[in-house]
């Protein structure tokens, strides 16, 4: 399910998870950067200063400090505006008939048709379809395990599931001084490595990583002990899901942005990348 894909930036775009990690955001986190360097179109493409080259075309190259870097290609995971409304608001639609009719097959249907007619306005403009995708393969999952095992509540559990996982490598990759923030970093750089040798950016993509980490870690603290209390808890669990959902990565988006917005950290380019 797909409301809390936070980790979604880092490379959390899992199948299950774009239901809990994309209501995972919105359009304040945007708002935020926008207001510091460069707008955040509806289709998640960065204007201003920070897209444009050194000759006045649009590329990578653009980018003249690390936090413009990290905030342009956060913006690219996410999808921007619409890409995060998109995985969201299937989920919700699926979440919230759920928690009113307590029955899977109508929540399925309830979140599959808001998908499609989202699918079809993306096919029509001939634009990408990898948000609304997620979402769809996010609700399946949900589904299935809900109805494999009769059990209302385990249609959440696989949110859990990955939300842990998130949260456990994201702590690891901390934890070891490779947060996997840096390679956001180095995908514009073109040395997914060479972040490393500044220790000022490792701090910084350490930070960055706790913000991407927690919204996770605070889902599965608060959601897994309700899901294994006694009785059907599925509309506990869904209310849960939707105010952790795009709320709390509302939260975690505006903090990134808050943190990036008051450093200026050289980019360093490999020549091989300066080069073409």
């Amino acid at each position: 399910m797909g409301q809390d894909g936070t980790a979604g930036a880092a490379g959390q775009a899992g199948p299950a998870g774009q239901a809990e990690a994309a209501g995972q955001a919105g359009a304040a986190g945007q708002a935020g950067a926008a207001g510091h360097a460069g707008a955040v179109g509806a289709d998640g493409v960065e204007s201003g200063a920070e897209t444009s080259g050194a000759a006045g075309g649009p590329g990578k190259d653009a980018h003249d400090t690390v936090e413009a870097a990290v905030r342009a290609q956060l913006s690219k995971a996410l999808g921007g505006v619409r890409g995060m409304i998109e995985a969201a608001v299937p989920t919700i639609a699926f979440t919230a008939t759920f928690v009113a009719t307590k029955h899977v097959q109508t929540a399925a249907i309830a979140g599959v048709a808001v998908a499609v007619l989202l699918l079809v306005v993306r096919l029509a403009q001939k634009t990408s379809v990898q948000f609304v995708l997620n979402s769809l393969l996010g609700i399946g999952i949900a589904a299935f395990f809900a109805l494999r095992s009769g059990k209302a509540e385990n249609a959440f559990l696989p949110g859990i599931y990955l939300n842990a996982a998130y949260a456990a490598g994201m702590f690891l990759s901390i934890l070891v001084r490779w947060p996997v923030v840096g390679f956001i970093i180095g995908s514009v750089t073109g040395d997914p490595t060479a972040w490393r040798n500044d220790p000022g950016i490792v701090r910084l993509c350490q930070r960055l990583t706790w913000l991407l980490l927690a919204p996770c870690l605070l889902r599965v603290a608060v959601q897994y002990p309700i899901w294994l209390a006694d009785g059907d808890q599925s509309a506990l669990l869904g209310t849960a899901k939707i105010v952790m959902g795009w709320p709390l990565q509302v939260a975690a988006l505006a903090a990134m942005v808050a943190l990036l917005a008051r450093g200026r950290t050289p980019l360093q380019r490999t020549a091989a990348s300066a080069d073409g």
